[in-house]
């Protein structure tokens, strides 16, 4: 098969979830009620967060911030509406770069949540000059800086790959590990690249989230007062809830990769992190935490009443 330079690369095709042309229709549905109540449900957090002075505090500034990113997290509707569905060069690396983003930048804010619980039950006396507005906005934006580079660093690696004649992804959106598949040159560095940063960038989040709760739990349990485990307690549920869904779905995907090599398969499980958790991320919250679900009740009955 004769490399192809990747200057001369214009489109890649993807193949979607099926090959069944009957079924495109019924997924464009499902993806579509999904993705609208995947914005509707992180836009009413974000505008319940704003509008309620009473949850202008770190935690849900965080939590508004998550929502936001699960809102601009890519939208990949268009790539299903047909069973064979062609993408350009440019337009498959630039969802790759975004989809990097959004995902590192999720994982980051995971992360920096479990941080900001931790340091409300342990060191409560200290948590409002700990966790200052400048601290507040300075770890969101590193959160943004580490995950842009991130990506930068993976697309621009991509650019200087060669690929072969067949440009045929077996998904319904651009993923870098599908790219580096279809590269006819050498793919040792990008491949270097990728275990590395999925060590570090997946284990010193991970391995901070576990830590955090390991201190919160150690300190809750040493609470004398029933009534302060108690109230301690459901602060916590509705991000372990969040965290355990986003890093269930990613482990899943890897381990369903691990044992199957159907690509049509893997391409499926996908789905699981890159639209489920966006979606359930709201309802988790609003559903699971009395201090959003008061103020949420408040501004639909208001918004319902114009």
């Amino acid at each position: 098969m004769e490399p192809r330079n990747q200057t001369d690369v214009s489109e890649f095709l993807l193949l979607g979830l099926t090959e069944d042309p009957e079924l495109q229709p019924v997924l464009f549905s499902l993806f579509v009620s999904m993705y609208l109540a995947t914005l509707l449900g992180n836009l009413l957090i974000v505008l319940v967060v704003i509008s309620d002075s009473h949850l202008h505090n770190p935690m849900y500034f965080f939590l508004s911030n998550l929502s936001f990113v699960d809102i601009c997290f890519p939208n990949m509707l268009v790539n299903i509406q047909a069973q064979n569905q062609i993408i350009t060069y440019v337009g498959c690396l630039t969802q790759v770069c975004f989809v990097m983003i959004f995902t590192g930048l999720e994982n980051c804010l995971l992360a920096v949540m479990a941080y900001d619980r931790y340091v409300a039950i342990c060191h409560p006396l200290r948590y409002t000059i700990i966790m200052n507005l400048h601290c507040c906005g300075l770890l969101s934006l590193l959160s943004l800086l580490t995950s842009i580079v991130n990506a930068l660093l993976h697309s621009l690696l991509v650019l200087h790959l060669s690929f072969c004649i067949d440009l045929e992804i077996p998904h319904f959106f651009c993923e870098l590990a599908q790219i580096l598949k279809l590269a006819c040159s050498d793919t040792r560095i990008n491949y270097i690249l990728v275990y590395f940063v999925a060590t570090v960038w997946g284990g010193v989040p991970l391995s901070g989230i576990i830590f955090s709760y390991t201190q919160i739990f150690s300190s809750v349990l040493r609470m004398p007062s029933v009534g302060a485990k108690y109230k301690a307690f459901p602060t916590c549920r509705s991000h372990l809830s969040v965290v355990s869904l986003f890093y269930g779905t990613i482990f899943g995907v890897y381990i369903s990769s691990a044992f199957t090599h159907s690509p049509r398969k893997i391409a499926v499980a996908s789905v699981m992190y890159s639209v489920v958790p966006q979606m359930m991320n709201p309802f988790i919250y609003s559903l699971r935490n009395r201090d959003i679900r008061g103020p949420l009740r408040t501004f639909i009955s208001r918004i319902l009443s114009f």
